[in-house]
């Protein structure tokens, strides 16, 4: 059973910084799509960022791109989300997730669709919150 726990949430001013983490263990093995969702007050959660293993290809969504960066560290199971330039906007909540372990075309498909239905596991959120 795949756990993940985010860290590095907090309250910065607009155009500051941040880094979430998120640490994975009970993978059955390494070929997974890990990503990132944001949850913002009053709307649908949204995929914000995934990566497919062995620093495959990254999706952004388009409000994201060129500010936050997704990566991850094999040998650690250890995703990141390094947000630059953050927005009022960007408040919410950020969840880590991941999908795999079965056919590898499901877990494809889910990292570059990013929606979290087709996801399988979920950490329990870390709060962005910017002003």
């Amino acid at each position: 059973h795949v756990q993940l726990v985010e860290s590095g949430g907090g309250s910065v001013q607009a155009g500051g910084s941040l880094r979430l983490s998120c640490t994975a263990s009970g993978y059955t093995d390494r070929k997974y799509c890990m990503g990132w969702f944001r949850h913002a007050p009053g709307k649908e959660r949204e995929g914000i960022a995934t990566i497919l293993p062995g620093g495959g290809m990254a999706t952004y969504h388009a409000s994201v791109k060129g500010r936050f960066t997704i990566s991850q560290d094999i040998a650690t199971a250890t995703l990141y989300l390094q947000l630059n330039n953050l927005k009022p906007e960007d408040t919410g909540l950020y969840y880590c997730a991941a999908v795999g372990g079965g056919q590898w075309s499901r877990t494809a498909a889910a990292c570059q669709g990013r929606r979290s239905s087709d996801f399988d596991y979920w950490g329990q959120g870390t709060q962005v919150t910017v002003s």
